[in-house]
């Protein structure tokens, strides 16, 4: 029985960690793919818990010996996800959480047909920037920079297989939880891990 693959995605600041960190301790049943990254850590992060942080030297090394299922350079740094830990993890039946942007997502999906794929989006333009300023990490020059990227990244809602409002964080982990059940529910799976009580029920 293979596992799930989530792939969540999200314009910047539209609050896609707070739901995913929020989600990993609703939910046991699902882990968290760490990527590696160039970029350096922000306050509060851990290598190896949040991020593998590595050098670009590093990150061009892995990429030519074809260690990513996906990779990208956002805002100057550069991105990847492991893809022989995927594989594995997927293969040994665990769910696994990507949270990374669509064309990472679109890269991963070229691989992994059967990924769910999750985008997150704030109420309004208005709340993003206001979220992005709350960060108190960006200049306002920056936060622009995001604020034109959201709208590209928005344009790309359409090619995942669902859409979460993030206004109340709340409510937004009630329906990304959801949806985490509703795909280990799905008949595929339930024949496979509920095969033997399925065969009792008919005899």
């Amino acid at each position: 029985m293979s596992g799930n693959l989530f792939i969540v995605s999200a314009p910047s600041g539209a609050g896609k960690t707070s739901l995913v960190t929020a989600l990993l301790s609703l939910n046991k049943q699902i882990d968290l793919s760490i990527s590696y990254t160039t970029r350096d850590p922000r306050p509060g992060e851990t290598n190896g818990e949040d991020y593998h942080f590595v050098t670009r030297e590093q990150f061009t090394e892995m990429a030519k010996h074809g260690d990513f299922l996906e990779s990208a350079e956002v805002y100057g740094n550069y991105y990847g996800t492991s893809q022989s830990w995927i594989s594995q993890e997927i293969a040994q039946g665990h769910d696994i959480l990507l949270e990374i942007d669509w064309q990472g997502a679109a890269q991963v999906r070229s691989k992994f047909p059967d990924s769910i794929g999750i985008f997150i989006l704030p109420p309004s333009l208005a709340a993003l920037e206001s979220r992005l300023h709350g960060r108190k990490q960006d200049s306002a020059e920056i936060i622009a920079k995001r604020l034109d990227a959201a709208r590209e990244d928005i344009s790309h809602v359409a090619e995942f297989d669902y859409v979460i409002i993030n206004d109340t964080l709340d409510i937004a982990l009630q329906q990304l939880n959801a949806v985490v059940i509703a795909a280990g529910l799905r008949r595929n799976r339930q024949l496979t891990r509920q095969a033997n009580l399925i065969n009792q029920l008919q005899e």
